[in-house]
């Protein structure tokens, strides 16, 4: 039983309408398009790294890591490990972020038109927008599911669909007025109730199981497969080698990501955000995943069924007490609420500045014009992460799922981005052939996932290792097609970058 009480929904309550005032009191703040998505390029360093931990984690995100802790022990930490080494290595060198950030650019198609053309812009931003919906798309379904098991609320009478319809409601309520602005101020808050959360809540879980009775558990079910990825048999060479794909492009290319380099105010302090935060990274797959090995270790068999990703909510539902109750509950929503503002501008930054405005450049909008067309937007999207998020099934398991949807864009975007900035002989038509390999593996493998005549190929070859292949794929075309046309046709950035600085003088 849950004991969600009164105390708790009035904690909960005084954030929501606390974040709400501050999201949208910064408003009058916001005169021009570069200000709405990029906050006028003013971000600070410690700014900078609480915006960027509060919106890489969301419900979602302690679901698919506590998920990972039940099904695969202190291994399903891996992932984590391998972001920490991801963004401190790309901050402390500024691989791919530093020219990036001194192109001055909003978004990466905007980065390849320079270097591709205006058709790669055009599908890059395509593709970027296809994989950012499937894979926001769950959002809003998991983190009402966490609400659900943790406090109890019943689902009749779409009580459910009504109160994440209302939290949406309020997330595109301030990041409309407010853009960018608004969600740095809100992320900042939403870093500091949710760091006090996860601390608490994880301070209280081990005391009360005990952390070796959690040992023990993950040894009695997953023997050394608990402790060592490369000896579990639901993981081993090809979901570490697939999940260093995943991350590292994921670093590089994930439009929330990289818009928080994008609004730094230098390259320097946007490398800087990257190697402050790694750690973070880290904890935010070890600490979700204690919670799911403690339920691992407490919930009788049975329970949950099927359905481990409700392991661990139904675990904390019936052990946090009241009172912490509220901060638990308030701490995952303002993680949610940080993660759906940034996606939801970062995605319509993409839709706005790669794929709408090049279709105005002989008659160019003006900033109120550009402002309202980037609202309507972030509006549009709020539409359809409420329908798909809340009626969509996920089947199996939801890292896999985010993996997979992911690479649609990260496999040709990272080869994309690294051709880019340090390859010469990159062109056009080696970037199209990216594009194509790189979404059309892993859109594969969705669609086959679902047909019944073609489950024995599917799991035979597994998800791990049709994402290496998207990966390499991708590479491989990049590689083959620029080969194939002239090499006095290419053009590297620094080249374009300086012909533009000439034309302009």
């Amino acid at each position: 039983m849950s004991h969600f009480s009164a105390l708790d929904g009035s904690i909960v309550g005084l954030y929501l309408l606390f974040t709400m005032i501050a999201g949208i009191a910064v408003r009058k703040y916001v005169g021009n398009v570069e200000t709405f998505l990029m906050a006028g390029r003013e971000m600070k360093l410690y700014l900078g790294i609480a915006s960027l931990a509060a919106t890489e984690f969301g419900i979602v995100t302690c679901m698919y890591t506590a998920q990972n802790g039940y099904d695969k022990g202190f291994a399903g930490a891996m992932p984590g490990i391998l972001f920490f080494l991801a963004y401190l290595l790309i901050g402390w060198t500024g691989f791919c972020i530093t020219p990036m950030r001194e192109a001055g650019v909003m978004t990466l198609p905007e980065l390849f038109e320079r270097r591709f053309g205006l058709r790669i812009r055009r599908l890059s931003g395509v593709v970027i927008i296809l994989s950012g919906l499937l894979n926001m798309g769950v959002y809003l379904r998991m983190g009402g599911d966490f609400l659900v098991a943790v406090s109890g609320i019943s689902r009749e009478h779409y009580s459910l669909e009504i109160m994440m319809s209302l939290l949406l409601l309020a997330v595109c309520g301030y990041t409309i007025l407010g853009g960018m602005l608004s969600v740095l101020v809100t992320d900042f808050l939403q870093f500091v109730v949710m760091s006090a959360g996860l601390i608490m809540v994880t301070t209280y879980i081990v005391w009360r199981t005990g952390w070796s009775t959690i040992v023990q558990a993950v040894d009695q079910h997953y023997g050394a497969g608990g402790f060592n990825p490369f000896a579990n048999p639901d993981m081993g060479w090809s979901f570490v080698i697939f999940n260093s794909f995943v991350v590292t492009a994921c670093v590089l290319t994930l439009q929330p990501v990289i818009q928080r380099v994008l609004a730094a105010k230098d390259a320097k302090t946007g490398r800087q955000v990257f190697s402050r935060t790694s750690v973070f990274f880290a904890c935010r797959f070890v600490i979700p995943g204690i919670w799911g090995m403690a339920a691992l270790a407490t919930l009788p068999q049975g329970v949950i069924g099927d359905n481990t990703l409700l392991a661990m909510p139904t675990y904390l539902g019936q052990v946090v007490p009241i009172g912490l109750m509220g901060l638990l509950v308030a701490a995952m929503l303002a993680a949610d609420m940080s993660t759906d503002s940034s996606y939801m501008l970062a995605y319509g930054s993409v839709i706005y500045n790669d794929i709408l405005a090049p279709f105005h450049r002989r008659t160019p909008l003006t900033e109120r014009q550009g402002l309202l067309w980037n609202r309507m937007i972030v509006a549009g999207l709020g539409v359809f992460f409420l329908f798909y998020g809340l009626w969509f099934p996920l089947r199996g398991s939801l890292w896999t799922y985010m993996t997979v949807t992911a690479t649609i864009c990260f496999a040709s975007m990272s080869t994309l981005l690294v051709a880019c900035c340090y390859w010469k002989r990159a062109n056009d038509r080696g970037a199209a052939a990216a594009i194509f390999f790189g979404a059309a593996i892993p859109i594969a493998y969705l669609v086959l996932e679902r047909v019944p005549a073609a489950q024995n190929i599917i799991t035979w070859i597994g998800p791990n290792w049709w994402g290496v292949a998207a990966y390499l794929g991708s590479g491989a075309a990049m590689v083959l097609g620029s080969l194939s046309k002239p090499s006095s046709a290419c053009v590297s950035l620094a080249s374009a970058e300086a012909g533009e600085t000439r034309t302009k003088g």
